[in-house]
């Protein structure tokens, strides 16, 4: 039997913190702002876009705190149990004047208006606590997920790539304060179930995911927030009851990757972030898009569980997932049972999931030798963007020249992600020519009636994806060159 305690307990800068009394809904940007009165975390956009509100979340993996930047204005309090959060106010250098990172800022003129500079400090401070002597590349990913309407980038960019000569990381009093906290952090995760509140505003811990399960099965009305990165706008943006609510996002278990000689299994909870070196070691093609996924915050935050669950059909991850042909594993209290992913998205807004069952993992099989793979992704925005349509072409090509096998699966293309088999009947058997690709073209009007909206018209997502063929053809024979960016 579970043991049941009602309180979220955490770590908050340098204390200890404990709550029986918090809603459902309650974000850890009001709560910090509001209740503790710590204001430098800043409103801007309250749906994770602009990183004014970015902190550090700690959380223990194995044996050592790891700190991610997140967006605390779609991060619920109720989420934070057995975690250290820290805001800008607790940073500070050795003697107790500025910190490493704030003082480079200062030097480079990297603030004007001062909003966004704490969120920019925070991210460039996980930044700088994993990588101290950052290339350009990595100053530039980790603040995709900040935006600045002032300054400019350059200044705030020297200033990152300054940081390391005001002091290291070694001297940095969080990290001396790590060993101290993993103690606290572990007293914290006791296997112990939390519970707070009844009917809608209840919050749910799971003590692990055996009681997960049984919980879910129990209250399958309830929702489940991992990393809260589509639930926390639908608070935020469209003022939604979101309770009973079963917080998972500390589930170990969830987090797990598995990887064998013949495929990797991705455990639901597994975030954008912990995901990549696996996928980019596999899956070569996979990376730029990886990399394009919302800001470094939201990659941290949000799970590849979570982004197939919700059936969005413009989610980034099912059609490369589709196109490699995961398989995806469903679980309702004890009763599992395994689909293939494609099948998993039945219309708009309906999966194939029944009440009380989730997403447990998903299999993804290796590429086998001599098949060609590629993902992409067109958005009005380079970086941090929804899809406007994603695209993602497997085939194989014999030592004929012919076609054996195509896989093409498309997202805002249709109602869900969906697969284009007219298109790939129209490949198989055919030599893997220009000729060939021309003739296939007129298939994705069998496979697709894509919308209008304002992403983009129906016309252009039409002819974009029927480019995408041309393209992928062209890099596949060789006569065009990847592009490492892709802009439309």
């Amino acid at each position: 039997m579970v043991e049941v305690v009602n309180a979220v307990r955490f770590i908050l800068n340098d204390r200890e913190i404990t709550l029986t009394d918090i809603k459902p809904d309650l974000t850890l940007l009001d709560w910090l702002r509001l209740d503790r009165r710590l204001r430098g975390s800043k409103e801007g956009c309250a749906e994770g876009d602009c990183g004014a509100c970015t902190v550090l979340v700690g959380r223990l993996m194995g044996d050592e705190i790891i700190y991610d930047s997140v967006t605390s204005c779609i991060r619920f309090v109720g989420s934070l149990h057995g975690t250290h959060v820290v805001t800008i106010e607790h940073l500070r250098g050795e003697n107790g004047d500025l910190h490493p990172v704030q003082q480079a800022m200062v030097d480079h003129h990297g603030s004007q208006c001062g909003f966004c500079t704490p969120g920019f400090v925070m991210s460039l401070y996980g930044l700088w606590m994993r990588d101290p002597n950052p290339s350009q590349r990595a100053v530039e990913k980790a603040l995709q997920g900040n935006l600045c309407r002032c300054t400019g980038y350059a200044p705030i960019i020297r200033a990152a790539k300054a940081m390391s000569s005001y002091g290291l990381p070694e001297a940095d009093p969080l990290w001396a304060e790590r060993i101290r906290l993993k103690g606290q952090i572990k007293a914290i995760n006791d296997g112990r179930r939390v519970e707070i509140g009844t009917g809608a505003e209840r919050i749910i811990v799971p003590a692990n995911l055996d009681d997960f399960a049984r919980i879910y099965e129990e209250h399958p009305e309830a929702t489940i927030v991992a990393g809260s990165t589509d639930v926390g706008l639908w608070v935020t943006k469209f003022m939604r009851s979101i309770g009973p609510v079963i917080f998972i996002g500390h589930l170990q278990e969830l987090k797990r990757i598995a990887e064998n000689d013949s495929e990797l299994r991705f455990y639901a909870g597994v975030s954008y972030s912990e995901a990549l070196p696996l996928l980019a070691q596999y899956f070569p093609g996979m990376s730029e898009l990886w990399n394009r996924v919302a800001g470094e915050q939201i990659r941290n935050m949000g799970t590849i569980g979570g982004n197939i669950a919700n059936g969005s059909p413009i989610g980034d991850t099912p059609p490369p997932l589709i196109a490699l042909g995961a398989k995806l594993h469903l679980r309702r209290g004890e009763h599992r049972r395994e689909i293939k992913l494609e099948d998993y998205f039945l219309a708009y807004g309906k999966q194939d999931r029944q009440p009380g069952e989730f997403v447990e993992s998903v299999t993804v099989p290796h590429l086998p030798a001599g098949e060609q793979f590629a993902v992409y992704k067109i958005s009005k925005r380079r970086e941090e963007d929804i899809s406007t349509l994603c695209g993602a072409f497997r085939v194989f090509v014999n030592d004929a020249g012919t076609v054996g096998m195509a896989r093409i699966a498309f997202g805002g293309m249709a109602a869900t992600p969906k697969r284009a088999k007219a298109v790939e009947a129209e490949l198989v058997g055919k030599p893997w020519s220009e000729e060939t690709i021309e003739a296939a073209i007129a298939a994705f009007a069998v496979d697709y009636q894509p919308i209008t909206d304002m992403r983009a018209s129906a016309d252009y997502r039409s002819l974009a994806a029927q480019n995408l063929l041309r393209r992928f053809f062209l890099e596949t024979t060789g006569q065009g060159q990847r592009l490492s960016r892709e802009v439309a």
